[in-house]
């Protein structure tokens, strides 16, 4: 583990977990649900985890309650001289071989600093995974200090992972000003999003972000803020200091791009879709046939669901947000989810229920879900709000589902195989 002065993962974590702990209590299956939905996009970005801060490592944690740490989370790899010869005797692999000559943390920094615009920088951290380097720093351009991070990766080219890396998120979960997507002309894809620390942007605190994956699987991230620090610092500038030309153009900056093409590619072809979890199709679908008749569908998630899924109901009382966790064969402890209080069908199928209030700063807002799980394995769980997203105001006094219906769509056959 690197020197604590050195990495700032473990205290950015703890600053996530404190945060999260203090919206939804000590319950792991709400702070499951809360990674799995606002940041089902960003978990596959598991590389960039020591430095995006807050919603990657809360999207970490996985449906089972427990937290996934990003591997090699070690000193990691540092640029070797070729003369230098190795001291073990064991033979190098392939990747180790390749690694020794990718860039360290401290050359990244420097190799950023040199493509900035003139300005000051202070307070510099960074570091390698088995993944790749990453480093943050405080930097003044003479109108106010701002924190950036920066990591560089690889993600198998052509990949699920690859795709959702450039994805421009769901506004249902995260609040965002802009966000694009765009195909370059040598195959690269680029996004650039303008959005804020807190998926409800409910500090002043902006984060804008520029994330670039080359044909070659190569994943530049960089991150920045109005701020000198991503939390629990005060906006010391009305904008971060880099609009989107500056974003993309420091993305695509050749060096970066080299550096992030460099590393080496994973053991693993690149990732297929997942397919449909459910025998029905999407998740989105498949909770669209089991709305009760009457409650009219506004709008649901589309068929790349990759096992989750919403539909936006309006009953005449106002919208409702309702959305479906799948996971398959499920693995790990799981008694403080499914307790001595659990309700056990005759099937076996344990559930669970939850009452709870909803994001922290949304005036009124509640969090009704069913969390149901089978002999086999398979979950399900199914979360509704009063409100026709998780981070507006409350447009009703409670869900448009009751706790008995939510139970009867999650433990639906619908969202099993045939036995």
């Amino acid at each position: 583990m690197p020197d604590a002065d050195h990495d700032p993962f473990e205290k950015r974590l703890t600053d996530v977990l404190r945060d999260t702990g203090t919206e939804f209590g000590t319950d792991q299956q709400m702070l499951a649900a809360r990674g799995e939905t606002h940041g089902r996009r960003l978990r596959l970005r598991r590389r960039a985890a020591v430095v995006v801060g807050g919603a990657a490592a809360v999207a970490l944690v996985g449906m089972g309650g427990t937290l996934l740490l990003p591997a090699g989370q070690g000193d990691g790899v540092r640029q070797r001289s070729a003369a230098a010869a190795p001291v073990a005797p064991a033979t190098p692999t392939a990747a180790e071989t390749a690694a020794a000559a990718v860039m360290s943390g401290d050359e990244l920094l420097r190799t950023l600093e040199e493509l900035l615009p003139q300005g000051r920088i202070s307070d510099k951290s960074a570091g390698s995974t088995s993944q790749g380097p990453y480093g943050q720093f405080v930097y003044d351009d003479g109108r106010g200090k701002a924190a950036v991070a920066v990591s560089v990766s690889r993600v198998p080219p052509g990949g699920l992972e690859a795709r959702q890396t450039t994805q421009c998120p769901d506004k249902l979960f995260i609040v965002y000003d802009s966000c694009t997507s765009t195909k370059l002309s040598d195959g690269s894809v680029l996004m650039l999003l303008k959005g804020y620390e807190y998926p409800n942007s409910r500090s002043g605190t902006k984060r804008w972000t520029a994330d670039l994956v080359t044909s070659e699987g190569g994943h530049i991230g960089i991150q920045e803020w109005n701020s000198a620090a991503e939390k629990g610092s005060p906006a010391t500038r009305a904008q971060p200091p880099l609009d989107s030309a500056g974003l993309k153009a420091l993305v695509t900056a050749h060096e970066l791009r080299a550096a992030a093409d460099a590393l080496p590619l994973d053991d693993r072809s690149p990732d297929p879709d997942p397919g449909p979890l459910t025998p029905g199709g999407s998740i989105s679908a498949v909770l669209s046939r089991l709305v009760p008749h009457g409650i009219k569908i506004v709008s649901r998630s589309g068929p790349d669901d990759n096992g989750f899924g919403y539909v936006v109901l309006d009953d005449g009382r106002g919208r409702s947000l309702v959305q479906v966790n799948v996971q398959l064969d499920t693995d790990g402890d799981l008694k403080e989810l499914f307790g001595p209080d659990a309700k056990v069908l005759p099937d076996g199928t344990k559930v669970a229920t939850h009452q709870r209030s909803g994001e922290k700063g949304i005036p009124g807002i509640v969090w009704w879900s069913v969390d149901t799980i089978r002999p086999d394995g398979r979950r399900v769980v199914i979360s509704a709000f009063n409100s026709g997203a998780q981070n507006t105001p409350a447009t009703r006094k409670a869900p448009a589902l009751t706790m008995e219906q939510l139970e009867a769509i999650a433990t639906d056959p619908k969202w099993h195989p045939q036995d």
